[in-house]
């Protein structure tokens, strides 16, 4: 089965907004079995909309819209809609009553601006999209199914999520595609396809193996296609367990696990509590952990310690090991993580110290060098890597390296 996406909206063009919502809808395609034919960004006017639906692929079944929906008069991707698809605009109660039920919340009544978004298409069925005003649209054509979503990226996620996807594998899925992901962290796609190599060559036909690297992670995709459905998934299954006796621990989740997600689940099921020393990842290691609902059951915060000073007075590291080693070196990055273990009494505490770049480095100590360490209860490590010169990527690949030795070293503590 083939989809297209097309994001809409002046702000993607100029690059006032990045278009995150086709990255998640072909995400949660891809998990189907789902491809993705071509996505296109276009402006919010109704001659590109119908240039663009005009141009979907034949072979096209699913197309995915998004943006241009809402209450302000220059969103006018539903009057294009209806004028595509034919029809007039029908007032659906069980939309405004939604509407209505969402401004109670906030001890308010809603205007007749919001009222015009019950308004949709009589050629389409409205989806109630419970984290905003604009409901989600379907409509079908010839077989073929076209999905209208607002561009506010939380709405989508819930309506593609939550309401679309779950709708095509309940009702239009019968085939014989099945797929699996892991997810690795900690190795480099040729490492991970020379380890692989000799297994991957004897694959079956109906096997597939695909690599899909992203900073600090490589996703391996198992997809299989077989007589059945049945059988496609025991060869996915058997392949995945192969997989994981070659790997080890270098996975650490499958599908749309995280890395955050992963760690979490771990502390709570051994009731630990875990507290961050941030340097050169500047809370970057805080914010992917509290991104995790439930995270204050085992977080309990962090310190951003850029400056040596902050490193002494909040840390507790010695002025003598700054002097002889450096803040970034394996003597501080094992004080940042013992001082504050000790200082909050959490169960496990992370450091990072390292020159992120572009500028900075040195001979000695280059930039991308970065010190990791871990204090628990099995004693405290520390250890060094080489992320190279781009900073943002070195930010994101700290932290991840960060949250998978924690991972690791938490996950040696039985339950």
């Amino acid at each position: 089965m083939q989809a297209e996406i097309i994001a809409i909206g002046d702000e993607l063009l100029i690059g006032q907004t990045i278009d995150t919502n086709s990255a998640f809808i072909a995400a949660q395609l891809n998990l189907q079995g789902i491809k993705v034919w071509q996505k296109k960004v276009v402006a919010d006017t109704t001659e590109a909309i119908r240039t663009a639906l005009d141009e979907v692929h034949p072979d096209t079944r699913y197309v995915f819209m998004t943006g241009g929906l809402g209450p302000t008069k220059d969103d006018i991707t539903k009057k294009t809609l209806l004028d595509y698809f034919g029809g007039e605009m029908v007032f659906k109660d069980e939309v405004f009553e939604h509407i209505r039920n969402l401004f109670r919340g906030f001890n308010r009544e809603p205007k007749e601006v919001h009222r015009q978004q019950a308004y949709v298409p009589s050629t389409c069925e409205a989806i109630v999209n419970e984290t905003g005003t604009a409901p989600g649209m379907r409509f079908e054509r010839a077989g073929r199914y076209y999905f209208s979503t607002p561009g506010v990226p939380y709405e989508t996620e819930h309506l593609v999520g939550d309401k679309i996807v779950p709708w095509i594998v309940n009702t239009q899925m019968e085939g014989r595609l099945y797929h699996k992901t892991l997810i690795t962290q900690g190795i480099g796609e040729s490492d991970l396809a020379e380890m692989l190599t000799e297994w991957e060559e004897e694959l079956p036909a109906e096997l597939k193996l695909a690599y899909l690297p992203s900073p600090g992670l490589v996703r391996l995709r198992l997809t299989g296609q077989a007589e059945t459905k049945e059988k496609s998934k025991a060869l996915v299954e058997e392949g995945i367990a192969i997989m994981r006796s070659k790997l080890g621990d270098l996975i650490f989740g499958e599908d749309v696990s995280s890395l955050e997600e992963i760690v979490g689940k771990s502390l709570l099921a051994r009731k630990m509590t875990l507290a961050t020393a941030e340097s050169c990842t500047g809370g970057y290691i805080g914010h992917l952990i509290t991104s995790i609902p439930g995270s204050s059951e085992y977080y309990l915060g962090g310190v951003v310690s850029y400056s040596n000073a902050l490193k002494q007075d909040m840390l507790g590291v010695k002025a003598e090991s700054l002097e002889a080693h450096g803040a970034v070196s394996e003597q501080v990055a094992l004080e940042m993580a013992e001082g504050l273990r000790k200082r909050t009494g959490a169960d496990f505490a992370l450091a990072t110290t390292g020159i992120a770049g572009p500028g900075g480095g040195s001979v000695e100590k280059p930039v991308g060098l970065v010190w990791i360490a871990v204090a628990g209860p099995r004693g405290s490590r520390a250890k060094s890597y080489h992320f190279g010169n781009h900073r943002q990527r070195n930010i994101r690949r700290s932290a991840l390296m960060a949250l998978d030795r924690l991972r690791k070293e938490v996950q040696k503590i039985e339950i």
